[in-house]
């Protein structure tokens, strides 16, 4: 029986090469158009895993996602960088200078400011997906409308790329993370760990808060700030460490909930690198 595994986007979408990366091509893809369906289908059990990217190495964190992975109460296996390169794409025989709009994902849009700079005789429009706009184009025929979307993308749909590469900074990676419904027996030590903390308000309790977690050894990879809806001036924090020694990694949680407040563990795994 295949692993169901759920994604945000539809065939030669970024999510669905992660999909088949990690779980082969004879996984069962579970396509949502956003997000929030990706993580309830997990949390119900409808799909064993789940693919969400939540970082971008141009334009930054995917904010809505950390709160998702909350709300769901999901955890995070396993972490995947994949380089990502924008192909601009229309039907074949077309020309740059024949393309009045080009349709993408706004994620993909703000990578590609320079190239789109460059032309501005092309309306820009924010859509669900990368390979949504490939299909659509192909489906319907559409003239004069480009995608930008991945090379597989352009196979799988039959369009022809006019310009390749078109990401602004060549060195572009996204973070998936892998997420599932319960935590799993890691087989190997972790090294990394996403964790939650919700800071008591307290002059100074941030800058203490940082400061244990360098005497413990964490390297913080990232940190987000979200209020806490119910208690005014009250912060949560999402944050990304690495580390080396397991052990220090597990006392620096027992202190946070000890001195600082509460803490919420979404996944221990073993880090990845871009």
């Amino acid at each position: 029986m295949s692993l169901k595994i759920a994604i945000q986007g539809i065939p030669g979408s970024f999510h669905h090469q992660v999909a088949l990366i990690n779980f082969g091509p004879e996984a069962e893809i579970l396509a949502f158009n956003t997000f929030e369906p990706v993580a309830k289908s997990v949390a119900l059990g409808e799909a064993d895993f789940g693919v969400m990217a939540i970082e971008n190495s141009i334009a930054g964190a995917i904010l809505p996602n950390y709160d998702l992975i909350d709300r769901y109460e999901l955890s995070i296996r396993d972490e995947f960088y994949l380089p990502i390169a924008h192909q601009f794409m229309a039907l074949p025989g077309q020309k740059i200078a024949d393309i009045r709009e080009v349709r993408s994902h706004p994620m993909a849009l703000l990578q590609c400011r320079t190239f789109l700079a460059q032309n501005p005789h092309i309306q820009q429009f924010d859509d669900v997906d990368t390979a949504s706009v490939a299909k659509r184009i192909a489906e319907e025929k559409l003239t004069g409308t480009a995608a930008i979307a991945s090379e597989i993308a352009a196979e799988i749909y039959g369009l022809e790329i006019l310009t390749r590469d078109i990401q602004a900074i060549k060195d572009n990676f996204t973070r998936f993370i892998i997420l599932q419904k319960e935590n799993g027996i890691s087989e190997t030590i972790p090294n990394k760990a996403s964790f939650k903390v919700t800071i008591r308000n307290q002059i100074g309790g941030l800058a203490k808060l940082l400061t244990m977690i360098a005497e413990k050894g964490l390297d913080l990879s990232k940190i987000q700030s979200i209020p806490v809806i119910e208690k005014p001036w009250e912060y949560a924090f999402f944050i990304d460490a690495e580390f080396k020694d397991y052990l220090q990694f597990k006392e620096a949680m027992q202190l946070i909930k000890q001195d600082f407040g509460g803490v919420k563990i979404f996944g221990e795994y073993l880090g990845r690198k871009a």
